[in-house]
């Protein structure tokens, strides 16, 4: 699936996308709800505001992403790597 030029806000519900790889795409706002993202790779992404409810996210990689607003579980990611001293 190419989401590369879509304008549209990607909305990802009970799905499978074991890993996936997605790279240099834009998925500010992005939803994922019951969604299995294990193995999955994100690079150079702009994942400001995407919410991550009920998704595996085991052996996930994230890599160089805009991170702003992104929330798993209602918690910032952003607060989470700063709790533990990652900027």
């Amino acid at each position: 699936m190419n989401i590369r030029d879509t304008k549209e806000t990607l909305v990802a519900t009970n799905a499978d996308l074991a890993g996936a790889s997605f790279s240099d795409v834009k998925l500010e706002g992005a939803r994922f709800d019951d969604v299995n993202l294990s193995q999955a790779k994100f690079t150079n992404i702009n994942l400001s505001g995407a919410i991550f409810s009920d998704v595996n996210l085991s052996n996930v990689e994230i890599d160089d992403c805009n991170i702003a607003g992104m929330k798993i579980r209602g918690v910032l990611v952003s607060e989470l790597l700063k709790a533990h001293g990652r900027p």
